[in-house]
């Protein structure tokens, strides 16, 4: 779909499970011919507090796959982006296996202690939904920055709907998600001298286990089912349907490319039109 990406090497963040947005923007680069870094916290069980991340065993197992559907070199590594040791391990290691990282998805994220009201909200639930969502964007990206091309590098941030339009009940994660978008413009400010783009996209209603955990519990709260909920969230969204990760995945390849080679510091929605701006 896009050439100019073929050969690069990009790593992203929450990748290793195949039902997340990640996998989604990891298998859509992977297309391009673009060598990835599947980064997720490997955990054994998987689990967090309310939605599965990827294991190490399905990390490797979407490397290996992406290796042989599209003849690209692919590693997993196991890093939790609140620790910085992790992720400057992880850049030794993608400095030893590729020499360089071109592309830098910040998609990992996570909501912890919810549903609550801010003045119900508990102190540390709080202060983590901060740290996965927006303080692990500045520690991934300053990590990044001696591998980039200078210019070339590009790094996408992955924010949310909810950065713009508040949630009931979750804002401490549509706080950090708000917190994402100034920290890609203050970054698109700063690194555009340097030739390295920074933009970030702002999904809305999409497919994942997040969705489905998110209509599980509006079903129990409003005494109904999650077929029932989806249906009522459609009528918010002009195209009437749920997104799927894919899509997602699309419009982080046209950031990623010479595509899109005079844009930085935008916010792009992809919510169906359940969010328009001027």
């Amino acid at each position: 779909m896009y050439p100019d990406l073929k050969e690069k090497v990009a790593v992203i963040t929450g990748s290793g499970k195949r039902t997340g947005i990640g996998y989604a923007i990891a298998k859509k680069l992977a297309g391009c011919g673009t060598h990835i870094v599947i980064a997720d916290l490997g955990s054994e069980q998987g689990e967090t507090q309310n939605v599965r991340t990827g294991t190490v065993s399905e990390m490797t197992e979407i490397a290996e796959e992406f290796k042989k559907e599209f003849g690209v070199k692919a590693i997993a590594v196991s890093v939790d982006v609140t620790n910085n040791d992790m992720i400057e391990a992880m850049m030794v290691t993608c400095r030893e296996t590729f020499g360089k990282v071109d592309i830098l998805v910040n998609n990992a994220g996570a909501s912890f202690g919810v549903p609550n009201a801010v003045h119900t909200y508990d102190e540390a639930a709080w202060l983590k939904t901060i740290d996965v969502n927006l303080h692990s964007v500045f520690r991934m990206s300053r990590a990044v920055l001696p591998l980039l091309p200078q210019p070339g590098g590009v790094i996408v941030n992955i924010s949310s709907r909810a950065a713009k339009v508040p949630p009931l009940f979750n804002g401490a994660y549509a706080v950090a998600k708000a917190g994402v978008l100034m920290l890609t413009k203050v970054m698109a400010m700063e690194l555009g001298a340097n030739g390295i783009r920074v933009n970030a996209a702002c999904p809305g209603q999409i497919r994942t286990d997040l969705e489905k955990w998110r209509f599980g519990l509006e079903a129990q709260f409003f005494n109904s089912t999650i077929k029932e909920r989806e249906a009522e969230m459609c009528k918010t969204i002009p195209l009437n349907r749920i997104g799927d990760p894919d899509e997602v995945g699309s419009l982080v390849a046209f950031l990623a490319s010479e595509a899109s080679s005079y844009m930085t510091g935008q916010t792009v929605n992809v919510t169906g039109g359940q969010l328009m701006e001027l």
